[in-house]
């Protein structure tokens, strides 16, 4: 349920209450690509509803020129400022503001597959639902901006609990937006992201190391004392107007896999691309289709971690034989009648979990989506 409040032109308060359950397909393990972002991957939750976002939006104007603003759950302004500076504050998706991408960012309508609707390798700050708390700054320019963010980190990878010593555990998120396409005279957007995490998580080379001498009867990357350690990683995301109902997209993704997963999923190096296509091409304006592959992959030290036995907070199979892991996804979401609307899909998914030794898998899926 999103609601909000409008204080005035340029102050709003934000408040998403969520209710969700189930225990997901394999209860959310095995994959790194897992097939459905909007799973709970911890089925020992609460099933009672909870406050998933709540925050101030806070706009200051730099010039007095207005564009138009499609009201949605982030902001209920109908316009802004052309050039502005946006404050938030409070409890939110890190990816609510960034790597989004008009054509595999949404899962209502669009993608489901974590690694195709987010970035893989951002390991972004977020407990096991997905959310943190912390302070976005915007600045928006007629046709680029940037963006910071700083994060609360949870206490234990894909934790429930964050920490709440920010001096300690936190995160920075930095992204640089142009409202360029590479192909000249069409629409199109580049955005350039980096992130550094500081948490008390463990490094992959340790923990081996002390297996390796006999230290430890089993590898354990959550055998260590309380330390904060760095994780960073650097992307590019691109979408590109090829045709008025067309749109192509791209994410690249490196992130420094000697450090522990700890707040996404398991990947250090990604590469995606899709075709997200309007209905409008074939006289349905309200449905739209698409289909993207990705390939997913982790470091060396990562990878013995894994063939060793092992395990992350997703994976492990107490042995490995390493092979990437590639995906295709592929949907079709019809509008039925004013706010219905339903989604078949599928997706094919080769060396599951990087591991050769499985798969492949096919995974059907339906959605039923209201709103009102």
């Amino acid at each position: 349920m999103y609601t909000g409040f409008q204080l005035n032109d340029s102050t709003e308060f934000l408040v998403d209450i969520e209710e969700a359950g189930g225990a997901a397909l394999s209860t959310g393990l095995g994959l790194a690509g897992n097939t459905d972002l909007d799973i709970v991957r911890n089925p020992l939750l609460s099933k009672a509803p909870y406050l998933g976002r709540g925050m101030i939006h806070k706009v200051f104007a730099l010039s007095k020129d207005k564009v138009a603003n499609e009201r949605n759950f982030l902001s209920l302004f109908r316009e802004l400022p052309r050039r502005r500076l946006e404050f938030r504050f409070g409890k939110f998706s890190m990816v609510d503001f960034f790597d989004q991408n008009s054509a595999g960012s949404d899962t209502h309508f669009q993608f489901t597959n974590w690694t195709v609707d987010n970035n893989g390798a951002y390991d972004y700050a977020a407990e096991t639902r997905g959310y943190t708390v912390g302070l976005t700054a915007d600045y928006e320019d007629r046709n680029w901006g940037f963006r910071f963010a700083e994060g609360l980190m949870p206490k234990v990878a894909n934790g429930i609990d964050l920490v709440w010593k920010p001096w300690q555990a936190h995160a920075e998120n930095l992204e640089y937006e142009l409202g360029h396409g590479v192909i000249p005279k069409k629409a199109g957007v580049i955005r350039l992201l980096a992130f550094a995490n500081y948490a008390n998580m463990g490094i992959y080379r340790h923990v081996i190391a002390q297996f390796q001498k006999g230290l430890v009867a089993r590898l354990d990357i959550t055998n260590h004392p309380w330390h904060i350690t760095r994780k960073y990683g650097f992307g590019i995301n691109l979408e590109q107007n090829l045709t008025g109902n067309l749109t192509a997209f791209g994410r690249f993704e490196w992130g420094n896999g000697k450090t522990e997963s700890f707040a996404y999923t398991e990947v250090d190096q990604t590469f995606a691309g899709g075709i997200g296509v309007n209905g409008a091409l074939w006289h349905r304006v309200y449905d739209r289709a698409g289909l993207a592959v990705v390939t997913n992959g982790i470091c060396k030290d990562h990878q013995i971690y894994l063939a060793d036995g092992g395990l992350g907070f997703l994976l492990g199979d107490g042995a490995l034989r390493y092979g990437r892991e590639n995906i295709v996804e592929t949907y079709y979401t019809a509008h039925v009648w004013r706010g219905i609307y339903v989604a078949p899909g599928l997706q094919h998914i080769n060396n599951p979990g990087y591991n050769r030794d499985r798969g492949p898998v096919l995974v059907p899926s339906f959605k039923l989506h209201l709103e009102f």
